[in-house]
């Protein structure tokens, strides 16, 4: 079979414009079927819309409106029950719903797309779906937020060590750890929820992309969906798709999210950290080696957000040259936004199992947040609030007292106090009292601070935002 071969029949949507059928190849790479059948109840809740303002502005008899919804009605059950044929030779869901709605019902179907082309048809019908999915995704946010409230909460006092650049920096609490992800997911949301406001316009009524000549209600029709408003320019209802950029971009966003906290689970599950574990539940075994406890499901949770941040740029380049209004690209603008919005779902029910999961290790968090000398900072605050020194010199003093700890091999409040004097004497007994990893989180009171005290106020203040 050859590029040349023609299928039996015109399209039936331009049968009057062409008399030749398509080539095979040309059916297959202009269908988005397999794709758009996703977006079929919101395809048919738009048709139940349009199909109401039609005859409400005697557009259409009444009868015909009536025999229209029913239709409609009809289509949507069958497709959610299994037995309704997708056709490839249709398309996409636009035409599979409205042949079939003609089987049932004759040629009142004919009618329906009445002031409406599949350019603004399709324009709602995606605005619907990322709506419903903005709201999905809100939903997994908030049970994530409410597994990291709920171990924070647990843990508010389990001193680990803090980084940066990887290497021990001060003592932190586990609790105050998750509760950054707590407050990067709540961004992640309000991003969602900001995208979800900007996106709530309707476009049916712009038509192809000047509008139409019939007596429409598109303010009818934006309620009847819960659009806040009709989009206030055809062309640009017709060939907008920021909000899908914009719905993806919150996701990359948040994936990374994900992502960061994943490669933390698998550095703390290693022996060599030992400060979490996990179950069988989120962990895999080795074909080989009969020791291997493996955590597949944080290392396929940071993999997967390069699909996620893949969807952005993809659409991003797809849009980027297309002048106004509508061109056949845009069709590529749904198969990615729709996995990317599957596998951050996927994810972040993934990530709450494995937070939800988790057991600590305490022994092994506070053993490591004494390593690495994490109290140095408390002494260096302490020469500047009780000997008077200036940062700068105490930076500098504290710098050598913590090489010749490391000279000793011993943790700063091991050293000798005589050894400290030798280096400033302004330095009394009292130093010690801030060396300890316990004395150095419990004073760290300040707003957002690692405190267990603070800590246990950001649980109560997280739960009131976020749950």
């Amino acid at each position: 079979m050859t590029a040349k071969t023609k299928t039996a029949k015109s399209n039936p949507l331009w049968g009057g414009r062409f008399s030749g059928g398509a080539a095979d190849v040309m059916t297959r790479i202009n269908a988005s079927i397999d794709v758009d059948r996703k977006l079929y109840a919101q395809d048919i809740a738009g048709s139940k819309a349009h199909a109401a303002m039609l005859a409400k502005q005697k557009i259409l008899s009444p009868r015909d409106g009536k025999a229209i919804q029913r239709g409609l009605d009809r289509v949507l059950k069958e497709i959610e029950s299994g037995r309704f044929a997708f056709k490839t030779a249709l398309e996409d869901i636009h035409m599979n719903v409205e042949a079939r709605l003609a089987a049932l019902i004759g040629p009142a179907a004919g009618r329906l797309h009445t002031a409406r082309s599949r350019n603004d048809q399709i324009a709602t019908d995606f605005r619907l779906w990322v709506r419903d999915a903005i709201d999905r995704l809100d939903g997994r946010m908030r049970d994530f937020q409410r597994a990291l409230i709920a171990k924070a909460e647990l843990h508010a006092a389990t001193v680990m060590p803090g980084f940066t650049h990887l290497q021990p920096a001060q003592p932190v609490t586990f609790g105050h750890h998750l509760l950054a992800y707590v407050e990067m997911i709540g961004r992640d949301r309000g991003r969602l929820a900001d995208c979800r406001r900007r996106l709530n316009e309707s476009p049916l009524g712009a038509a192809a992309l000047a509008g139409t000549s019939f007596p429409i209600d598109p303010k009818a029709t934006a309620r009847a969906l819960g659009f806040a408003q009709p989009c206030a320019n055809s062309l640009d209802a017709v060939s907008a798709r920021d909000f899908a950029l914009e719905f993806l971009a919150a996701l990359a966003i948040g994936s990374v999210h994900l992502s960061r906290l994943a490669e933390e689970l698998v550095i703390w599950t290693t022996p060599q950290f030992r400060f979490v574990a996990l179950s069988d539940a989120y962990t895999t075994g080795s074909s080989i080696m009969p020791q291997k406890r493996n955590p597949d499901a944080a290392e396929l949770v940071r993999g997967k957000a390069g699909r996620v941040i893949g969807a952005l740029v993809g659409l991003a380049v797809v849009m980027k040259g297309l002048p106004l209004t509508y061109a056949k690209d845009m069709q590529e603008d749904k198969e990615k936004l729709f996995d990317a919005a599957d596998t951050l779902d996927l994810c972040l029910a993934a990530m709450t199992g494995m937070i939800d999961d988790l057991t600590v290790n305490e022994s092994a968090m506070r053993g490591a947040a004494g390593e690495g000398y994490t109290t140095a900072t408390d002494l260096a605050d302490w020469l500047v609030r009780a000997a008077g020194l200036p940062f700068r010199e105490a930076h500098h003093a504290t710098g050598r007292i913590v090489r010749l700890a490391e000279a000793r091999g011993c943790r700063l409040e091991q050293l000798p106090l005589a050894a400290m004097r030798a280096v400033d004497k302004r330095i009394d007994k009292r130093v010690y009292s801030v060396l300890g990893v316990d004395r150095s989180v419990a004073s760290r009171v300040s707003h957002g601070g690692t405190a267990p005290a603070q800590v246990r106020r950001a649980v109560k203040a997280a739960k009131a935002r976020y749950l």
